[in-house]
Protein backbone atom coordinates (compact mmCIF):
# COMPACT_ATOMS: atom_id res chain seq x y z
CA UNK A 1 0.00 0.00 0.00
CA UNK A 2 2.15 2.47 0.99
CA UNK A 3 4.48 1.35 -2.42
CA UNK A 4 1.53 2.24 -4.21
CA UNK A 5 0.44 5.93 -2.10
CA UNK A 6 4.21 6.94 -2.82
CA UNK A 7 5.68 10.47 -0.89
CA UNK A 8 6.82 13.28 -2.23
CA UNK A 9 10.81 13.55 -2.21
CA UNK A 10 11.27 16.79 -0.80
CA UNK A 11 9.22 19.33 1.24
CA UNK A 12 9.38 21.62 -1.99
CA UNK A 13 8.12 19.02 -4.10
CA UNK A 14 5.12 19.30 -1.42
CA UNK A 15 4.94 22.71 -1.69
CA UNK A 16 4.69 22.81 -5.53
CA UNK A 17 2.23 20.38 -5.77
CA UNK A 18 -0.19 22.15 -3.52
CA UNK A 19 0.11 25.08 -4.58
CA UNK A 20 -0.41 24.07 -8.11
CA UNK A 21 -3.45 22.71 -6.57
CA UNK A 22 -4.29 26.05 -5.43
CA UNK A 23 -3.54 27.68 -8.01
CA UNK A 24 -6.40 27.35 -10.55
CA UNK A 25 -8.97 29.46 -12.10
CA UNK A 26 -10.09 31.30 -9.30
CA UNK A 27 -6.76 33.46 -9.20
CA UNK A 28 -6.41 33.96 -12.59
CA UNK A 29 -10.62 34.49 -13.22
CA UNK A 30 -12.33 35.03 -9.96
CA UNK A 31 -10.41 36.75 -7.73
CA UNK A 32 -9.64 39.97 -10.47
CA UNK A 33 -13.41 39.52 -11.08
CA UNK A 34 -14.23 40.13 -7.50
CA UNK A 35 -11.35 42.88 -6.34
CA UNK A 36 -13.13 44.90 -9.58
CA UNK A 37 -16.61 44.45 -7.84
CA UNK A 38 -15.56 45.34 -4.53
CA UNK A 39 -13.21 48.91 -5.82
CA UNK A 40 -9.36 46.96 -5.04
CA UNK A 41 -7.82 48.32 -2.33
CA UNK A 42 -9.96 47.78 1.09
CA UNK A 43 -10.65 44.55 -0.13
CA UNK A 44 -7.28 43.35 -1.05
CA UNK A 45 -6.28 44.50 2.85
CA UNK A 46 -9.19 42.60 4.08
CA UNK A 47 -8.82 39.69 1.63
CA UNK A 48 -5.28 39.46 3.17
CA UNK A 49 -6.33 39.25 6.44
CA UNK A 50 -8.36 36.85 5.92
CA UNK A 51 -6.29 34.29 4.40
CA UNK A 52 -3.60 34.66 7.48
CA UNK A 53 -6.79 34.44 9.89
CA UNK A 54 -9.01 31.87 8.31
CA UNK A 55 -6.96 30.18 5.16
CA UNK A 56 -3.44 29.41 6.57
CA UNK A 57 -5.07 27.97 10.10
CA UNK A 58 -7.30 25.43 8.00
CA UNK A 59 -4.69 25.22 5.67
CA UNK A 60 -2.31 23.53 8.06
CA UNK A 61 -5.24 21.76 9.90
CA UNK A 62 -5.57 19.64 6.33
CA UNK A 63 -2.07 19.19 6.42
CA UNK A 64 -1.26 17.90 9.45
CA UNK A 65 -4.14 15.48 9.54
CA UNK A 66 -3.12 13.76 6.51
CA UNK A 67 0.39 13.31 7.78
CA UNK A 68 -0.31 12.47 11.20
CA UNK A 69 -2.39 9.40 9.44
CA UNK A 70 -0.54 8.92 5.80
CA UNK A 71 -3.67 8.54 4.56
CA UNK A 72 -6.32 10.01 2.08
CA UNK A 73 -9.30 12.02 3.78
CA UNK A 74 -11.47 9.58 4.82
CA UNK A 75 -8.85 7.50 6.56
CA UNK A 76 -7.49 10.39 7.54
CA UNK A 77 -10.29 11.64 9.56
CA UNK A 78 -11.14 8.03 10.99
CA UNK A 79 -7.74 7.56 12.42
CA UNK A 80 -7.24 11.08 13.25
CA UNK A 81 -10.32 12.32 14.92
CA UNK A 82 -12.91 9.05 15.09
CA UNK A 83 -14.96 6.09 13.26
CA UNK A 84 -17.74 8.39 12.48
CA UNK A 85 -15.64 11.18 11.17
CA UNK A 86 -14.91 9.14 7.70
CA UNK A 87 -18.16 10.71 6.59
CA UNK A 88 -16.29 14.01 6.69
CA UNK A 89 -13.74 12.68 4.37
CA UNK A 90 -16.46 10.73 2.10
CA UNK A 91 -18.53 14.03 1.85
CA UNK A 92 -15.29 15.80 0.87
CA UNK A 93 -14.39 12.57 -1.91
CA UNK A 94 -17.93 13.08 -3.34
CA UNK A 95 -17.25 17.21 -3.56
CA UNK A 96 -13.90 16.45 -5.21
CA UNK A 97 -16.00 14.18 -7.70
CA UNK A 98 -18.45 16.85 -8.72
CA UNK A 99 -15.50 19.80 -8.38
CA UNK A 100 -13.87 18.07 -11.11
CA UNK A 101 -16.67 17.08 -13.65
CA UNK A 102 -17.39 20.46 -14.36
CA UNK A 103 -14.18 22.31 -13.47
CA UNK A 104 -12.98 20.21 -16.98
CA UNK A 105 -15.24 22.08 -19.11
CA UNK A 106 -13.97 25.62 -17.86
CA UNK A 107 -10.43 23.90 -18.42
CA UNK A 108 -10.76 22.82 -21.95
CA UNK A 109 -11.70 26.50 -23.04
CA UNK A 110 -8.17 27.23 -22.37
CA UNK A 111 -7.24 24.86 -25.20
CA UNK A 112 -10.09 26.26 -27.43
CA UNK A 113 -8.72 29.95 -26.69
CA UNK A 114 -4.81 28.86 -26.68
CA UNK A 115 -5.57 27.27 -30.19
CA UNK A 116 -7.57 30.51 -31.39
CA UNK A 117 -4.45 32.89 -30.04
CA UNK A 118 -1.75 30.82 -31.72
CA UNK A 119 -3.35 30.74 -34.99
CA UNK A 120 -4.33 35.06 -34.46
CA UNK A 121 -0.45 35.15 -34.11
CA UNK A 122 0.47 33.19 -37.22
CA UNK A 123 -2.34 34.63 -39.67
CA UNK A 124 -3.69 37.97 -38.12
CA UNK A 125 -6.71 38.97 -35.74
CA UNK A 126 -10.00 39.27 -37.99
CA UNK A 127 -10.87 42.56 -37.81
CA UNK A 128 -14.36 41.79 -37.82
CA UNK A 129 -14.29 39.30 -35.19
CA UNK A 130 -17.02 39.67 -31.92
CA UNK A 131 -15.20 38.11 -29.35
CA UNK A 132 -18.95 37.83 -27.46
CA UNK A 133 -20.25 35.70 -30.45
CA UNK A 134 -16.75 33.64 -30.44
CA UNK A 135 -17.54 32.90 -26.55
CA UNK A 136 -21.22 31.35 -27.14
CA UNK A 137 -20.47 29.74 -29.99
CA UNK A 138 -18.32 27.51 -28.74
CA UNK A 139 -19.63 26.63 -25.71
CA UNK A 140 -22.82 25.73 -27.68
CA UNK A 141 -21.29 23.74 -29.90
CA UNK A 142 -21.46 20.29 -27.89
CA UNK A 143 -19.36 18.18 -29.57
CA UNK A 144 -16.62 20.80 -29.43
CA UNK A 145 -17.51 21.20 -25.68
CA UNK A 146 -17.29 17.31 -25.14
CA UNK A 147 -14.10 16.85 -27.22
CA UNK A 148 -12.06 19.67 -25.38
CA UNK A 149 -12.83 18.46 -21.50
CA UNK A 150 -12.18 15.02 -22.92
CA UNK A 151 -8.54 16.27 -23.78
CA UNK A 152 -8.09 17.68 -20.69
CA UNK A 153 -9.53 14.68 -18.74
CA UNK A 154 -6.90 12.57 -20.05
CA UNK A 155 -4.46 14.57 -19.75
CA UNK A 156 -5.14 14.59 -16.03
CA UNK A 157 -5.80 11.04 -16.29
CA UNK A 158 -1.97 10.79 -17.39
CA UNK A 159 -0.55 12.91 -14.79
CA UNK A 160 -2.05 10.63 -11.63
CA UNK A 161 -1.62 7.56 -13.03
CA UNK A 162 1.98 7.98 -12.65
CA UNK A 163 1.79 8.46 -9.02
CA UNK A 164 2.50 11.00 -6.83
CA UNK A 165 6.58 11.52 -7.65
CA UNK A 166 6.57 10.63 -11.12
CA UNK A 167 3.32 11.43 -12.08
CA UNK A 168 2.34 15.47 -9.95
CA UNK A 169 5.08 16.05 -8.08
CA UNK A 170 6.86 15.95 -11.83
CA UNK A 171 4.21 17.81 -13.48
CA UNK A 172 4.53 20.36 -10.46
CA UNK A 173 8.12 21.01 -10.46
CA UNK A 174 7.91 21.56 -14.32
CA UNK A 175 5.06 23.22 -14.87
CA UNK A 176 4.98 25.75 -12.10
CA UNK A 177 8.37 27.30 -12.66
CA UNK A 178 6.84 27.68 -16.44
CA UNK A 179 3.77 29.35 -14.98
CA UNK A 180 5.43 31.72 -13.24
CA UNK A 181 8.08 32.89 -15.80
CA UNK A 182 5.22 33.25 -18.06
CA UNK A 183 3.29 35.59 -15.27
CA UNK A 184 6.14 37.24 -14.75
CA UNK A 185 6.66 37.80 -18.57
CA UNK A 186 2.68 39.76 -18.83
CA UNK A 187 3.57 41.75 -15.33
CA UNK A 188 6.33 43.18 -17.51
CA UNK A 189 4.56 43.81 -20.37
CA UNK A 190 1.58 44.79 -18.08
CA UNK A 191 3.79 47.42 -16.30
CA UNK A 192 4.55 49.05 -19.38
CA UNK A 193 1.32 50.29 -20.48
CA UNK A 194 -0.14 53.66 -20.07
CA UNK A 195 -2.74 52.60 -17.08
CA UNK A 196 -0.64 50.36 -14.80
CA UNK A 197 0.09 52.84 -12.17
CA UNK A 198 -4.15 53.77 -11.94
CA UNK A 199 -4.59 49.98 -11.73
CA UNK A 200 -1.81 49.39 -9.00
CA UNK A 201 -3.35 52.31 -6.99
CA UNK A 202 -6.77 50.64 -7.08
CA UNK A 203 -5.48 47.48 -6.19
CA UNK A 204 -3.50 48.30 -3.43
CA UNK A 205 -4.44 51.86 -2.01
CA UNK A 206 -7.21 51.45 0.74
CA UNK A 207 -10.04 53.21 0.78
CA UNK A 208 -12.66 51.91 2.96
CA UNK A 209 -15.10 54.05 2.11
CA UNK A 210 -15.75 52.15 -0.94
CA UNK A 211 -15.86 48.65 0.64
CA UNK A 212 -19.09 47.67 1.32
CA UNK A 213 -20.29 45.04 3.76
CA UNK A 214 -20.73 42.52 1.33
CA UNK A 215 -17.21 42.75 0.36
CA UNK A 216 -16.37 41.44 3.69
CA UNK A 217 -18.06 38.23 3.23
CA UNK A 218 -16.96 37.96 -0.41
CA UNK A 219 -13.30 38.38 1.09
CA UNK A 220 -13.78 35.87 3.95
CA UNK A 221 -15.66 33.46 1.74
CA UNK A 222 -12.76 33.52 -1.62
CA UNK A 223 -9.57 33.58 1.36
CA UNK A 224 -11.12 29.90 2.52
CA UNK A 225 -12.01 28.80 -1.62
CA UNK A 226 -8.86 29.87 -3.00
CA UNK A 227 -6.66 27.34 -1.31
CA UNK A 228 -8.52 24.29 -2.56
CA UNK A 229 -9.71 23.43 1.30
CA UNK A 230 -13.04 21.81 2.52
CA UNK A 231 -12.79 18.63 0.43
CA UNK A 232 -10.00 16.86 1.32
CA UNK A 233 -7.23 17.38 -1.34
CA UNK A 234 -4.83 18.82 1.12
CA UNK A 235 -5.44 16.40 3.69
CA UNK A 236 -4.72 13.55 1.14
CA UNK A 237 -1.32 15.67 0.07
CA UNK A 238 -0.34 15.80 3.61
CA UNK A 239 -0.47 12.60 3.56
CA UNK A 240 2.55 11.95 1.36
CA UNK A 241 4.61 14.18 3.79
CA UNK A 242 7.78 12.86 5.60
CA UNK A 243 8.22 13.37 9.20
CA UNK A 244 11.15 15.63 8.35
CA UNK A 245 8.74 18.00 6.63
CA UNK A 246 7.57 21.06 8.28
CA UNK A 247 3.82 21.82 8.37
CA UNK A 248 4.38 25.38 9.18
CA UNK A 249 6.60 26.41 6.70
CA UNK A 250 5.17 24.33 4.06
CA UNK A 251 1.55 26.24 4.84
CA UNK A 252 2.91 29.59 5.00
CA UNK A 253 4.55 29.18 1.62
CA UNK A 254 2.03 27.92 -0.22
CA UNK A 255 -0.68 30.66 1.10
CA UNK A 256 1.79 33.16 -0.14
CA UNK A 257 3.13 32.09 -3.53
CA UNK A 258 -1.35 31.71 -4.09
CA UNK A 259 -1.89 35.03 -3.08
CA UNK A 260 1.11 36.24 -4.78
CA UNK A 261 -0.20 34.82 -7.82
CA UNK A 262 -3.69 36.54 -7.49
CA UNK A 263 -2.16 39.74 -6.73
CA UNK A 264 -0.01 39.37 -9.99
CA UNK A 265 -2.50 38.06 -12.38
CA UNK A 266 -5.04 41.26 -10.92
CA UNK A 267 -2.39 43.46 -11.40
CA UNK A 268 -2.35 42.04 -15.38
CA UNK A 269 -5.74 42.51 -15.65
CA UNK A 270 -6.34 46.12 -14.48
CA UNK A 271 -3.41 47.43 -16.14
CA UNK A 272 -5.19 46.32 -19.57
CA UNK A 273 -8.56 47.61 -18.10
CA UNK A 274 -7.30 51.20 -17.25
CA UNK A 275 -4.92 51.43 -20.30
CA UNK A 276 -7.96 51.08 -22.90
CA UNK A 277 -10.41 54.22 -23.19
CA UNK A 278 -13.69 52.69 -22.52
CA UNK A 279 -12.31 49.34 -21.23
CA UNK A 280 -13.60 49.87 -16.78
CA UNK A 281 -17.28 50.04 -18.35
CA UNK A 282 -17.02 46.86 -20.35
CA UNK A 283 -16.03 45.13 -16.97
CA UNK A 284 -18.44 43.54 -14.43
CA UNK A 285 -21.13 41.91 -16.04
CA UNK A 286 -19.43 38.19 -15.27
CA UNK A 287 -16.50 36.53 -14.58
CA UNK A 288 -16.27 35.15 -18.15
CA UNK A 289 -15.93 38.69 -19.51
CA UNK A 290 -12.78 40.02 -18.95
CA UNK A 291 -10.45 36.26 -19.21
CA UNK A 292 -12.56 35.17 -22.75
CA UNK A 293 -14.10 37.68 -24.12
CA UNK A 294 -12.58 40.91 -23.68
CA UNK A 295 -8.66 39.95 -23.29
CA UNK A 296 -8.69 37.71 -26.39
CA UNK A 297 -8.60 40.94 -29.06
CA UNK A 298 -7.25 43.12 -26.43
CA UNK A 299 -3.46 41.00 -26.88
CA UNK A 300 -3.66 41.75 -30.54
CA UNK A 301 -4.62 45.78 -30.07
CA UNK A 302 -2.97 47.67 -26.87
CA UNK A 303 -0.67 44.81 -25.01
CA UNK A 304 2.68 45.26 -25.37
CA UNK A 305 4.15 41.72 -27.37
CA UNK A 306 0.27 40.77 -27.13
CA UNK A 307 0.85 38.13 -30.47
CA UNK A 308 3.49 36.34 -28.01
CA UNK A 309 1.68 36.76 -24.88
CA UNK A 310 -1.99 36.06 -25.63
CA UNK A 311 -0.79 32.18 -26.90
CA UNK A 312 1.70 32.33 -23.54
CA UNK A 313 -1.44 33.53 -20.99
CA UNK A 314 -3.73 30.81 -22.40
CA UNK A 315 -1.11 28.19 -22.08
CA UNK A 316 -0.64 30.06 -18.33
CA UNK A 317 -4.51 29.32 -17.67
CA UNK A 318 -3.76 25.84 -19.11
CA UNK A 319 -1.50 24.93 -16.59
CA UNK A 320 -3.18 26.90 -13.83
CA UNK A 321 -6.21 24.59 -14.48
CA UNK A 322 -4.48 21.34 -14.67
CA UNK A 323 -2.07 21.14 -11.92
CA UNK A 324 -6.18 22.11 -10.09
CA UNK A 325 -7.69 18.99 -11.89
CA UNK A 326 -4.82 16.56 -10.72
CA UNK A 327 -5.50 17.59 -7.12
CA UNK A 328 -9.15 16.87 -7.73
CA UNK A 329 -8.53 13.86 -9.17
CA UNK A 330 -5.67 12.83 -7.13
CA UNK A 331 -8.29 12.95 -4.10
CA UNK A 332 -10.78 10.18 -5.46
CA UNK A 333 -8.17 8.15 -6.77
CA UNK A 334 -6.56 7.72 -3.22
CA UNK A 335 -10.09 7.46 -1.50
CA UNK A 336 -10.12 4.14 -3.95
CA UNK A 337 -6.26 2.85 -3.14
CA UNK A 338 -6.49 3.19 0.57
CA UNK A 339 -10.11 2.35 1.44
CA UNK A 340 -10.98 -0.21 -1.57
CA UNK A 341 -7.59 -1.59 -2.28
CA UNK A 342 -7.33 -0.97 -5.49
CA UNK A 343 -4.05 -0.23 -7.41
CA UNK A 344 -2.93 3.48 -8.63
CA UNK A 345 -3.31 2.90 -12.41
CA UNK A 346 -6.98 0.55 -12.04
CA UNK A 347 -8.22 3.47 -9.64
CA UNK A 348 -6.97 6.70 -11.63
CA UNK A 349 -8.94 5.24 -15.03
CA UNK A 350 -11.94 3.93 -12.85
CA UNK A 351 -11.75 7.18 -11.29
CA UNK A 352 -11.29 9.54 -13.89
CA UNK A 353 -14.23 7.56 -16.87
CA UNK A 354 -16.71 7.87 -14.37
CA UNK A 355 -15.92 11.55 -13.55
CA UNK A 356 -15.80 12.15 -16.79
CA UNK A 357 -19.56 10.54 -17.20
CA UNK A 358 -20.31 13.92 -15.25
CA UNK A 359 -18.16 16.17 -17.11
CA UNK A 360 -20.30 15.36 -20.46
CA UNK A 361 -23.46 16.48 -18.60
CA UNK A 362 -21.76 19.94 -17.58
CA UNK A 363 -20.46 20.30 -21.33
CA UNK A 364 -23.61 19.87 -22.66
CA UNK A 365 -25.11 22.08 -20.19
CA UNK A 366 -24.40 25.05 -22.26
CA UNK A 367 -26.18 23.51 -24.99
CA UNK A 368 -29.71 23.08 -25.90
CA UNK A 369 -29.98 19.67 -24.34
CA UNK A 370 -33.25 18.71 -22.53
CA UNK A 371 -33.09 18.70 -18.65
CA UNK A 372 -29.50 19.58 -18.49
CA UNK A 373 -29.74 22.93 -20.27
CA UNK A 374 -32.83 23.60 -18.63
CA UNK A 375 -32.96 22.14 -15.14
CA UNK A 376 -33.51 24.81 -12.08
CA UNK A 377 -33.05 24.18 -8.39
CA UNK A 378 -31.25 27.24 -6.84
CA UNK A 379 -32.35 30.72 -7.27
CA UNK A 380 -34.90 32.99 -8.58
CA UNK A 381 -35.05 35.58 -11.14
CA UNK A 382 -31.80 37.00 -12.28
CA UNK A 383 -30.19 34.88 -9.97
CA UNK A 384 -31.05 31.64 -10.40
CA UNK A 385 -28.90 28.60 -11.65
CA UNK A 386 -30.08 27.18 -14.90
CA UNK A 387 -28.72 23.75 -16.11
CA UNK A 388 -26.37 21.25 -14.71
CA UNK A 389 -22.72 23.11 -14.86
CA UNK A 390 -24.62 26.00 -12.69
CA UNK A 391 -26.28 23.86 -10.51
CA UNK A 392 -23.40 21.82 -10.08
CA UNK A 393 -21.04 24.49 -9.50
CA UNK A 394 -23.68 26.31 -6.93
CA UNK A 395 -24.37 23.45 -4.64
CA UNK A 396 -20.41 22.75 -4.60
CA UNK A 397 -19.67 26.38 -3.53
CA UNK A 398 -21.71 27.17 -1.41
CA UNK A 399 -22.90 24.35 0.66
CA UNK A 400 -19.99 21.31 0.27
CA UNK A 401 -16.96 23.49 0.92
CA UNK A 402 -18.07 25.56 3.81
CA UNK A 403 -19.72 22.90 5.35
CA UNK A 404 -16.69 20.29 4.85
CA UNK A 405 -14.45 22.95 6.04
CA UNK A 406 -16.55 23.96 9.06
CA UNK A 407 -16.16 19.81 9.66
CA UNK A 408 -12.32 19.84 9.75
CA UNK A 409 -11.66 23.09 11.72
CA UNK A 410 -14.09 21.26 14.52
CA UNK A 411 -11.65 18.11 14.25
CA UNK A 412 -8.76 19.69 14.28
CA UNK A 413 -9.64 22.46 17.19
CA UNK A 414 -12.24 20.46 19.33
CA UNK A 415 -12.19 17.00 18.83
CA UNK A 416 -8.44 16.26 18.05
CA UNK A 417 -6.47 16.25 21.49
CA UNK A 418 -4.19 19.51 22.28
CA UNK A 419 -1.41 16.64 22.28
CA UNK A 420 -2.05 15.24 18.83
CA UNK A 421 -1.85 18.21 17.08
CA UNK A 422 0.55 20.27 19.12
CA UNK A 423 2.64 16.51 18.27
CA UNK A 424 2.33 17.10 14.26
CA UNK A 425 2.96 21.27 14.74
CA UNK A 426 5.50 21.47 16.75
CA UNK A 427 7.98 18.49 16.21
CA UNK A 428 11.36 20.32 15.48
CA UNK A 429 10.91 21.13 12.15
CA UNK A 430 8.65 24.45 12.97
CA UNK A 431 9.77 28.10 11.28
CA UNK A 432 10.98 30.73 14.33
CA UNK A 433 7.77 32.57 13.81
CA UNK A 434 4.70 29.62 14.49
CA UNK A 435 3.38 29.97 17.93
CA UNK A 436 1.40 26.75 18.97
CA UNK A 437 -0.82 28.72 20.97
CA UNK A 438 -1.71 31.14 18.24
CA UNK A 439 -2.97 28.68 15.66
CA UNK A 440 -4.52 26.74 18.15
CA UNK A 441 -6.77 30.27 18.77
CA UNK A 442 -7.85 30.65 15.46
CA UNK A 443 -8.47 26.98 14.21
CA UNK A 444 -10.98 26.84 17.59
CA UNK A 445 -12.16 29.93 17.42
CA UNK A 446 -11.79 32.47 14.75
CA UNK A 447 -11.76 29.91 11.23
CA UNK A 448 -15.09 28.32 12.36
CA UNK A 449 -17.02 31.62 13.14
CA UNK A 450 -15.51 32.47 9.90
CA UNK A 451 -16.68 29.75 7.90
CA UNK A 452 -20.15 29.59 9.77
CA UNK A 453 -20.78 32.90 8.92
CA UNK A 454 -20.28 31.92 5.43
CA UNK A 455 -22.89 28.96 5.97
CA UNK A 456 -25.23 31.22 7.57
CA UNK A 457 -24.82 33.78 4.46
CA UNK A 458 -25.66 31.06 1.92
CA UNK A 459 -28.88 30.09 4.40
CA UNK A 460 -30.32 33.10 5.61
CA UNK A 461 -29.51 36.07 3.18
CA UNK A 462 -28.96 34.18 -0.19
CA UNK A 463 -25.15 34.95 -0.86
CA UNK A 464 -23.82 33.37 -3.65
CA UNK A 465 -20.26 32.41 -3.91
CA UNK A 466 -20.31 29.95 -7.12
Amino acid sequence: MTEQRGNWTSSMGFVLAATGSAIGLGNLWKFPFITWENNGGAFVLVYLICIAAVGLPIMMAEVLIGRKSQKSAVGALKEAVGPAWGLVGGWGVVCGFILLSYYTVIAGWSLFYFTKTLGWTATGFPADLQTGELFGAQVSNAGLQVMLSLGFTIATISVVYFGVQKGIERIARIFLPILFAILLLLLVSALGMSGSGEALAFIFRPDFGRLEPSGLLEALGHSFFTLSLGMGAMITFGSYMDRNQSIAKASALIVCLDTLIALVATVIMFSVIFSVPGMAEQVGSSTVGMLFISLPALFYSEVPFGALLGPLFYVLVALAALTSTVSLLEVVTSFLIDERGITRHKATVMSGGAIFVFTIMAALSFADVPILSTMHLFGEGDTAKIGWFSTADHFVSNWMLPTGGFAITMAAGWFMTREATEGELVDGTEPRWFHYGAWRFFIRFVAPIAVGAIIVSVMFFNVDFS
